[in-house]
């Protein structure tokens, strides 16, 4: 299978990373992207700036192979908005990988040629089969000597239901409820806003972005009011560690949005878990599944996280955490609810190995249900499969990364648990349910 392609599901910042690794191994990428140009779902929210500097978000690989034709790199120590990110890095090295990557192709499944899940008898000598379709509706499948699934989680936001599960009357209510941060730059979605009664549904980093850009709204359009609602049952460490975060712009997020609910700007309600959303009028009412009821929203904006779309990877065999639906030997380093602190060990092709050879989930997507990814650990993923594939097994075993801590640590997970109900640990120092053997215990 040595001439065959590896298959990258993506054009995002990891699929890319992915291609320039295995370019440099001497192996063959094909990008499959089913947007128009890279970076497609990082465009969807260009108007966010990220809290990692450009020096963290220029994959290795992809510097080495954009330099030598004169790209630029931007300065280092400066924070992109999205539309940066993808103007001036992603755009140019799709441009760099030529025609390795295609865009307008959608893979909507993937097999062992001959072979469904079912069947053992000569599945390891034969190769994956991509199933993919064009923008013009035309069927293709691709033979691939293995797949790197980048796609992400973009495309998959969790509901505001409180049980995983979109909640009674949400659906319905779709022209009511965004489940991306709105760009308040834009006047017309502003005026969408603006003088009105707004519930922000969440807790990680998207919800303080929207909690920051809203209390900004209210400052101008003082009738504008901002419902906080938390599923958990006390804000807790949900602001992050401020200054003790080793990335400053994550930290200064958490400070800013905590400024915010100081300032009367946002009012939060915790404990909350929606189970229905009521008309009333031109209104939204929220009902919890305790009976609670919140007084009536002009909009709703969900940003409770993303989860995988595995449903195209239903003929390969994947061993996934039953809880995060993350590779089984990943979860327990990310896992929210026994993994105290926010601060993820660098892994590699060792924890992502599935029992289907030659199978990767990559990026966001391997993560699951996980929060809290950053591209640092995505191009680490990434450079270590690449040397997996390439048959260097020293390189994918030996991990190149320090991750910056979080600062948060005793965290009560994605619940209201109480802190001494935790599993203990801090950052730096993991708990007993962390501790496992990873690929190069001496870099941890």
């Amino acid at each position: 299978m040595s001439d065959l392609p590896v298959v990258v599901v993506g054009a995002g910042p990891v699929g890319l990373a992915a291609a320039a690794e295995l370019v440099e191994r001497g192996l063959t990428p094909l990008v499959l992207e089913r947007g128009e140009r890279a970076g497609a779902a990082v465009a969807q929210w260009h108007h966010v700036r990220l809290f990692s500097r450009w020096a963290e978000l220029v994959a290795p690989a992809a510097r080495r192979l954009l330099e030598p034709q004169g790209w630029q790199a931007p300065d280092a120590e400066g924070y992109p908005t999205g539309a940066e990110w993808a103007r001036l890095y992603l755009r140019p090295l799709a441009d760099a990988l030529g025609d390795r990557v295609r865009f307008g192709s959608e893979v909507v499944g993937v097999a062992r040629r001959g072979r469904d899940r079912v069947v053992d008898t000569g599945r390891e000598s034969e190769p994956l089969t991509v199933h993919v379709r064009t923008a013009d509706g035309r069927e293709e499948r691709i033979t691939a000597s293995a797949v790197i699934d980048a796609s992400g989680t973009w495309t998959s936001p969790n509901p505001l239901g409180g049980d995983g599960l979109p909640a009674i009357g949400e659906t319905a209510a779709a022209d009511r409820i965004a489940y991306q941060v709105p760009d308040l730059t834009d006047a017309t979605v502003a005026a969408r806003y603006a003088g009105k009664h707004v519930v922000v549904a969440g807790s990680g980093h998207s919800a303080l972005t929207a909690l920051v850009a809203f209390a900004g709204l209210a400052e101008q359009q003082p009738s504008t009011r901002i419902t906080w609602l938390l599923r958990r049952g006390a804000v807790g460490t949900v602001f992050g560690g401020g200054e003790a975060d080793q990335l400053p712009a994550r930290g200064a997020l958490g400070l800013r949005a905590k400024a915010a609910v100081e300032a009367g700007h946002v009012r939060v309600v915790t404990g909350f878990r929606t189970d229905a959303v009521e008309p009333d009028g031109d209104r939204l009412v929220l009902r919890s599944s305790a009976g609670q009821r919140l007084e009536a929203a002009d909009e709703v904006v969900v940003l409770a996280g993303f989860r995988p779309d595995l449903s195209w990877l239903s003929e390969v065999r994947l061993a996934l955490d039953a809880t995060l639906q993350a590779p089984v030997a990943l979860a327990p380093l990310i896992d929210p609810n026994v993994h105290s602190c926010g601060t993820v060990y660098p892994h590699g092709a060792k924890e992502l190995t599935h029992p289907e050879s030659n199978v990767f989930l990559a990026g966001m997507k391997s993560y699951g249900r996980a929060p809290t990814f950053l591209a640092m650990t995505g191009y680490e993923q990434v450079r270590s499969i690449a040397a997996a594939l390439a048959g260097d097994r020293e390189s994918a075993e030996r991990v190149e990364l320090v991750l910056p801590e979080t600062g948060v640590c005793g965290g009560s997970g994605v619940f209201d648990a109480p802190a001494e109900d935790q599993a203990g640990g801090c950052c730096g120092t993991p708990s007993g349910p962390e501790v496992l053997t990873l690929s190069a215990p001496s870099a941890r």
